[in-house]
């Protein structure tokens, strides 16, 4: 048995004999880490097994239906439901509430479903105690085992519909002379559960943790082999939080779904526009109210800014859940094509309730928010602001605007500016009045 060390890229897998800065295959800077790969030598025939080619048109997938949770806002973020034989990656920095979802995954498909819970990190008395704070009654299986061939073995015999695995990276395989949670462990571990996934047609959830930079620990080809990766976003100490699908082979990766962390567990948020909004101050400047659109679902969020006079001869510019970049690119257009003087001025964006917004249709409002703070003219409570800016000022349409404004109709909201692209063949919601600006100048004639 002979071992050698290697160094493996995190982001592509690349290995190279050396270290070196800069992968030659991804382009990525100090991804590389440390590996030692055991070579074994083995003197008899081992019998290897092949499945067999089969015609597209003979699958059957009638058979093999989606589970659905139970739960909506999950159902939601998965396209409909579990996908049997599907490996899904949950993701979220620690106390989020991703072991809880999992429990209450348990809680709500207890009568129907069998589950298999396997922990590398809590013991069967940690995993009780958890169990009994969210009522859960199910008499379901529990490992507390590291192993991966365990792991598998157990959950052959057991044959459960849903395996649950927390975490990726406590889990190891004995052959492979490195740590739990280096690359060469992690590739191993998702492979056998891949394999195990789809040679049993059982669910497997795998728990992952997330590095300080908020990407999921271990190399990025785990994203790549597993079938649905969902993170969890939202400030530890708030209440509210955001499951997001990053990759998903069986639906869409626009939708969200919205829960409240509560004493017993999390609950679903129906209408999450109107928790944005909770709270919203009046008479104000600073303050707008945009429409921005998740997958299916429109979803109404308060930007904040604030504009103050800068002491240093760069003033300063923070955002938060909004793109920094393109906040900049918001003053710029500002200042050139509407004439106000930021240079001297440090600016504040804030998207509040922890919201990460990123679609264009929220830069008329992060625009008007930083105009009104600096001019200290407050906007009227009762309006909303959609629109795309480009950088010569022209407001761009939007997509699905009729829905967009259908939620603002909901929420009580009597007034809206939208861009005059957007005019054709747009029907507005009765009781709400819409009015149409060809750029970011005439828009702010209309607020102020």
């Amino acid at each position: 048995m002979k071992s050698k060390v290697v160094y493996v890229c995190s982001e592509c897998g690349f290995e190279s004999a050396k270290w070196i800065g800069k992968c030659p295959d991804c382009g990525g800077w100090n991804t590389f880490a440390e590996d030692v790969v055991v070579a074994t030598k083995t003197t008899k025939k081992v019998a290897q097994s092949f499945s067999s080619p089969v015609k597209l048109s003979t699958v059957d997938t009638a058979k093999d239906p989606r589970i659905v949770c139970g739960i909506g806002e999950l159902d939601r973020v998965l396209g409909g439901g579990i996908v049997r034989g599907s490996l899904v990656l949950v993701g979220g920095e620690p106390g989020i509430g991703k072991s809880t979802i999992l429990l209450q995954l348990i809680k709500s498909l207890e009568k129907d479903t069998s589950f298999f819970y396997v922990s590398g990190e809590e013991s069967e008395k940690q995993l009780k105690m958890r169990a009994d704070r969210l009522n859960i009654t199910q008499d379901l299986f529990v490992l507390t085992e590291t192993d991966i061939n365990a792991v598998i073995r157990h959950t052959e015999s057991i044959r459960p519909d849903i395996l649950i695995v927390d975490s990726i990276q406590t889990m190891y395989n004995p052959e492979i002379a490195s740590a739990p949670g280096t690359v060469s462990q992690v590739r191993d571990v998702t492979l056998s559960l891949m394999k195990l996934a789809k040679d049993n047609a059982i669910s497997v959830f795998v728990v992952g943790h997330v590095t300080k930079d908020g990407g999921i620990a271990g190399p990025k080809v785990l994203e790549h082999m597993v079938d649905c990766v969902l993170y969890f976003e939202g400030e530890r100490h708030q209440s509210h939080r955001i499951l997001r699908a990053v990759k998903n082979r069986f639906g869409s990766t626009n939708e969200i779904g919205v829960f409240e962390m509560t004493g017993t567990g999390l609950a679903e948020v129906k209408n999450p526009s109107s928790m944005m909004l909770e709270g919203r101050p009046q008479n104000t400047s600073g303050s707008t109210v945009i429409c921005s659109l998740e997958g299916t679902r429109p979803l109404l969020a308060e930007v904040q800014a604030l504009s103050a006079p800068s002491s240093f001869a760069a003033p300063r510019r923070m955002t938060t859940g909004a793109d920094f970049n393109r906040v900049n690119m918001l003053l710029a257009v500002l200042e050139k094509r509407v004439g106000m003087n930021l240079s001297n001025q440090d600016i504040y964006v804030n998207i509040i309730g922890g919201m990460r917004i990123l679609e264009p249709a929220a830069d008329l409002g992060i625009i008007c928010a930083v105009a009104s703070a600096f001019r200290n003219k407050e906007i009227a409570p009762d309006i909303a602001l959609i629109g795309e800016v480009g950088l010569t000022g022209e407001l761009r349409a939007v997509t699905q605007i009729d829905k967009r404004l259908n939620e603002l109709k909901k929420l009580g909201f009597s007034k809206c500016i939208v861009p005059e692209s957007n005019k054709k063949g747009l029907t507005a919601p009765d009781g709400l009045s819409v009015y149409f600006a060809k750029n970011v100048g005439s828009a702010l004639q209309l607020l102020f």
